[in-house]
């Protein structure tokens, strides 16, 4: 299941059109007849590159990136099948260019197909910009933003109402004031747990963000985490004192939901511009209800975010560079 970028998160999930499971039966088994346009973006760091494409005639957007070592496997990558061509060489040290067999050089390829020109831009290597949503910020900009854009989450409405990815899910809690569905974000594999990536998506409609949290919520919030925790834990052994409980904000998408990771797992969405750990949020809210009402949240944006382009209007940015 978004969290920045840039590894692939939950939210790449998204559909324009209301799918059932029957639309999604029809599997690709190559990707025979995609044309490359451009090169959106890659990460050395993460071993991912961003595609735009072409593939049946329409955009698509294709994020390659390589798999993680299978530590089962590793006997059948350190023998005479693996190939090797020095690059250095220097006393006891050298290094190499290793091919393994075909098997062992999987490479993870994740499809957004048909893409909109909110995707494409959305992967776009851009410029980034810190900003300081205060109270007035907010009402004034990043509210107004949110209310005016047009973000379909029908592909949210699709899991919660088991018409997609139903059997993915980890743990469900049916009921429509605290309740949620747990499953795996799409960048996790399932099979590397110290890669252990989940996200819980609640059922009630209306929450856009941490914004929106007061002392209301806390039910639900204090239900995600033990919840949350103990489903993990029976599921794939991990206690709680392993996981890293979290909100971004801004978040990928506009309807409440939380991160669960593993906490080896080194992952850019836990970057301090943008995580809020779930255990302070419930603290903060219950020294003070209004607390995130009130509270200067600090995150990224980039050149081609809306956001980004709303608080330029405003002048924030023009205001912010002339502070002394």
């Amino acid at each position: 299941m978004e969290g920045k970028e840039e590894h692939v998160p939950l939210k790449k999930r998204k559909v324009e059109q209301d799918f059932t499971e029957k639309d999604f039966a029809e599997k690709l088994q190559s990707f025979r007849g995609f044309q490359t346009v451009k090169v959106l973006r890659e990460s050395n760091a993460n071993k991912c590159l961003f595609l735009h494409g072409k593939l049946n005639g329409q955009d698509a957007v294709v994020l390659l990136e390589k798999s993680p070592f299978d530590k089962e496997k590793v006997d059948e990558l350190m023998n005479e099948n693996t190939s090797l061509v020095e690059t250095l060489k220097n006393d006891i040290y050298s290094t190499y260019t290793a091919f393994p067999e075909k098997s062992l050089n999987a490479v993870k390829a994740t499809l957004i197909h048909p893409a909109t020109p909110k995707h494409i831009t959305k992967y776009t290597d851009q410029e980034a910009f810190v900003v300081h949503e205060t109270e007035d910020i907010y009402q004034s900009v990043t509210l107004p933003y949110i209310e005016s854009q047009a973000f379909s989450i029908q592909w949210v409405y699709n899991i919660l109402e088991k018409k997609t990815e139903s059997d993915r899910i980890v743990y469900e809690d049916d009921s429509p004031e605290v309740g949620f569905i747990l499953l795996p974000d799409m960048k996790w594999d399932r099979k590397d747990i110290d890669a252990l990536y989940l996200q819980a998506v609640v059922h009630k409609h209306g929450v856009k963000s941490l914004r929106d949290l007061d002392q209301s919520y806390l039910p639900l919030l204090r239900n995600i985490l033990t919840k949350g925790e103990a489903a993990i834990k029976n599921k794939y052994g991990i206690p709680r004192s392993k996981l890293k409980v979290y909100i971004h904000y801004q978040p990928s998408y506009y309807h409440f939901h939380v991160h669960f990771t593993h906490v080896k797992l080194e992952n850019p969405g836990f970057e301090a511009d943008r995580a809020h750990l779930l255990s302070d949020v419930i603290e903060n809210i219950e020294m003070k209800s209004d607390f995130y009402q009130h509270k200067t949240l600090t995150y990224k944006v980039r050149e081609q975010d809306k956001l980004y382009q709303a608080l330029k209007e405003y002048g924030y940015f023009e205001k912010e560079d002339n502070k002394s």
